[in-house]
């Protein structure tokens, strides 16, 4: 345990940093061993190999996008056929940040999110502003928020938010409408992230609502991001997508083909396979380690110095709040990484207030549940030494 984590940047340094560690609770990567089912998958990998040897690069591309867009209920962006795939999330990001410098918008960013994006926009030189989250949290006010925190050309959501949990699916189609009805009126583009709603499929109150047709409907401009990289245990192997609307698509694709040509044919076909497998169960094999370890770390951390924030739905992450005010987060998982656990500070996530971050930290839940209950035990001990 040599490395000076106070000089690390960004999330991702302190993500890379937690690989080594022998509890890892940083990166909201799958890292839960295969489900029974998903076991037979990785046996037939060798066969889907052969397989995406045989056919077509679009053959894949197709039948992975099916998939997807079947799983979330979004019949309508199937129909469009104006999705464009990519290896990753931040790659999707990079083309919408392109598409943003080259038409000298500025975006007004979702506060607190993941810090990649910021510092996706920032390298793009994007002009960033933030607007909190606070500002979307109730469905009769939104209009009016935005309007009063929000003077930049785009406004860029995350829902669910990574790491509080935020959703505006809770409100079904009214939320949405909202901030959509502000973007025409206004003339804003609409930049969405929706990199952790398969997190909403594993809620039976919550499910999805048919975005896209809401979005079609309206005659908004927007780009919207989806990602297979938070779901599924396959050793990060995973597909990203950017749709963006009718009015800006050739700009965009002209963008993403200078970017790259196409994702693998096998990994798409696999991640379908991992897919048409969620669908089968009912997202069952996602949804009960998240559910099983959410519920290990409110046991462990109870009646501590950290309070559960509750999230409006459970994603793979859990955020706490530090109720020692003289304790930070900083602080806080500089002890834990001595302790070979290591959690993320809030600092980075509140990208633009970064005081406020110093409140809170992140923990990541999509672990095998015997090593999950370790780590509990392991930092238990650790802020049982802090008066309550």
């Amino acid at each position: 345990m040599t490395a000076d984590v106070s000089t690390f940047v960004d999330l991702t340094q302190h993500e890379i940093e937690a690989l080594k560690t022998r509890f890892n609770l940083a990166d909201a990567h799958t890292h839960q061993r295969q489900s029974e089912t998903q076991q037979k998958i990785v046996a037939s990998l060798p066969a889907l190999w052969l397989e995406s040897e045989e056919k077509q690069q679009a053959h894949f591309e197709e039948q992975f996008l099916d998939a997807f867009f079947r799983l979330h209920q979004q019949p309508t962006a199937r129909e469009m056929g104006r999705t464009m795939l990519s290896y990753s999330a931040s790659v999707a990001t990079m083309v919408a940040g392109m598409y943003l410098k080259q038409r000298g918008l500025s975006v007004a960013l979702i506060e607190p999110c993941f810090d990649n994006l910021v510092d996706l926009l920032r390298n793009m030189q994007v002009p960033i502003s933030a607007f909190p989250e606070h500002t979307l949290h109730r469905t009769e006010e939104i209009y009016d928020q935005l309007a009063e925190h929000v003077d930049a050309d785009a406004i860029y959501l995350v829902d669910p938010n990574n790491p509080t949990g935020f959703t505006l699916l809770a409100q079904q189609l009214e939320g949405f409408s909202e901030v959509i009805r502000y973007c025409v009126d206004h003339d804003k583009v609409l930049v969405m992230d929706f990199c952790f709603a398969s997190f909403a499929l594993c809620d039976e109150e919550m499910g999805r609502v048919d975005i896209y047709k809401l979005l079609e409907e309206s005659g908004v401009t927007y780009m919207v991001m989806e990602d297979t990289g938070k779901t599924w245990p396959i050793q990060d192997a995973k597909a990203a997508m950017i749709t963006p609307s009718r009015d800006i698509h050739k700009e965009v694709y002209d963008l993403h083909t200078s970017v790259l040509l196409n994702v693998s044919p096998f990994v798409l076909n696999m991640v379908s396979h991992y897919i048409e497998d969620s669908i089968a169960d009912g997202f069952g094999s996602v949804r009960d380690i998240i559910t099983t370890n959410s519920a290990a770390a409110r046991e462990a951390l109870s009646g501590t110095i950290l309070e559960f924030q509750e999230p409006v739905v459970g994603t793979s992450v859990a955020w706490f709040r530090i109720k020692d005010e003289a304790l930070t987060s900083t602080e806080l998982q500089a002890v834990l990484f001595e302790e070979e656990v290591y959690v993320l500070s809030g600092t980075f996530f509140y990208w633009k207030h970064r005081e406020e971050g110093e409140h809170y930290i992140r923990l990541a839940l999509a672990r095998e549940p015997e090593i999950f209950a370790g780590a509990m035990e392991r930092m238990n001990k650790v802020v049982e030494r802090y008066a309550r």
